[in-house]
């Protein structure tokens, strides 16, 4: 379930000895799909389409949150793109739902989208953050 994966990912960011910023974005990095779903009035999250998640759930968290929370969240699609792109075999590790999500969210980054997603602040905890989200399926 979502809840299982938000604590499952959070309990790994922890046990990595992770900020307690970056435990924060790994228990609520996924929380955009449950907002999703309940806007429109589904279980699970809708596989034909990408619903941007990663931001849909922001304006819910700022004002409440550090952009140190915020900024992994927001990055955490665009590191599974990052890490497709830029580390061998890390494609073939994702689930069966990473991969089709991946597709619909653009796919591999290009070698400058590369360059360009991990001169962003926040961009090396994001891809800590993507490895426990992988981790926690």
């Amino acid at each position: 379930s979502q809840l299982q994966h938000a604590l499952q990912s959070a309990a790994l960011a922890e046990q990595a000895n992770e900020s307690p910023e970056t435990v924060v974005a790994a228990l609520l990095h996924d929380l955009g799909h449950l907002i999703v779903a309940e806007l429109d009035g589904v279980d699970e999250p809708n596989s034909h389409r990408d619903e941007l998640h990663q931001f849909i759930v922001l304006p819910f968290l700022r004002g409440l949150f550090p952009e140190a929370v915020l900024a992994p969240i927001r990055l955490h699609v665009d590191a599974k793109r990052f890490l497709c792109s830029m580390e061998a075999g890390y494609a073939e590790t994702l689930s069966p739902a990473s991969v089709a999500s991946l597709a619909l969210q653009g796919g591999p980054f290009s070698p400058e989208e590369a360059a360009q997603f991990v001169a962003q602040p926040h961009a090396a905890a994001a891809l800590r953050l993507r490895r426990y989200d992988d981790q926690a399926k």
